[in-house]
């Protein structure tokens, strides 16, 4: 869908851009010549005028004349607009909103976040080709990303598993390169979605420290997609999942652990279908006070 707008807005980019070009190296001189033409046209029929008179018809006529079609004005007044928009959303940053509460206690249902795309590098728009290599995504980094099984939806995960990472979920508990990582019980948090109360833990992924909601006494209910790429890179069991993260890919997963749909379930994410680093909630209608940087 953002995918959609973006395309919508490169259009309108190069649509205004080539008429305000135009308008600038050949429409304006040419108006200007049809109103200095008319203005001189005009002349005999202003004998016998007052001074101030004849200006006000001269300047008429010249209006008039030198006036820009409607295509043109509007045009050039939009161009310098979308040219903002377009290079803010295509370069630096865009707005996105959270569809559900996957993410949760991190990201709620209905935050509009904003997701830095500089961060791991310039991307040509539309086709989302790197062009300029800045950085790479780290572990515990919360990215937007683009669906792997059905490209047109943007999803929102946080990144558990690098490139050559062997990552293990099993019984609730995240293994990386076969070091445990720690949760520390931090009380219980109302999960609207089921409408019950379970378990919020502590948790740290490389330098990033955060929450996350795991069940316990649910069981794990994973269900892989069949025939997803590098399927073969993971096996799959009924108590959890292992998986060795091939080069060029991501391990993604959601910090509500028992309500995500992600990498244990479809699979690895290529880096090219990353679209940014999410850092900041600048509004939440049903929470106005919902405002901040999140880890």
């Amino acid at each position: 869908m953002s995918w959609d707008f973006a395309l919508i807005l490169l259009i309108l980019f190069i649509i205004t851009g080539i008429v305000w070009c135009m308008d600038v190296l050949v429409f304006r001189k040419r108006r200007r010549l049809a109103g200095e033409a008319a203005s001189a046209a005009i002349e005999p029929s202003l004998a016998g005028l007052s001074l101030e008179e004849r200006t006000q018809r001269r300047q008429q006529a010249y209006d008039e004349a030198a006036k820009a079609p409607w295509w043109v004005e509007y045009c050039a007044s939009f161009f310098p607009v979308i040219l903002f928009v377009f290079a803010l959303r295509s370069f630096l940053v865009e707005p996105f909103r959270i569809p559900s509460g996957s993410m949760l206690p991190t990201l709620q249902n209905g935050d509009l976040i904003l997701v830095n795309k500089y961060e791991y590098g310039i991307r040509l728009p539309v086709i989302d080709r790197k062009i300029i290599p800045l950085g790479t995504p780290e572990r515990g980094d919360v990215v937007v990303f683009r669906y792997p099984v059905e490209p047109g939806i943007d999803y929102i995960k946080r990144i558990v598993g690098l490139p050559g990472d062997e990552i293990v979920y099993r019984n609730k508990t995240l293994f990386i390169n076969g070091q445990e990582v720690r949760q520390v019980r931090d009380g219980d948090f109302f999960e609207p979605d089921n409408s019950t109360y379970i378990g919020r833990y502590n948790e740290t992924l490389g330098k990033v420290d955060h929450q996350i909601l795991v069940n316990k006494r649910a069981s794990q209910g994973l269900m892989a997609i069949a025939n997803y790429p590098f399927r073969e890179n993971c096996q799959y069991a009924s108590n959890g999942v292992q998986c060795k993260v091939p080069e060029g890919h991501y391990f993604v997963m959601g910090d509500n652990r028992d309500n995500s749909l992600d990498s244990r379930f479809w699979g690895f994410v290529p880096d090219r279908n990353i679209v940014g680093r999410a850092f900041f909630i600048w509004m939440n209608f049903s929470e106005p006070g919902r405002i901040g940087r999140f880890h």
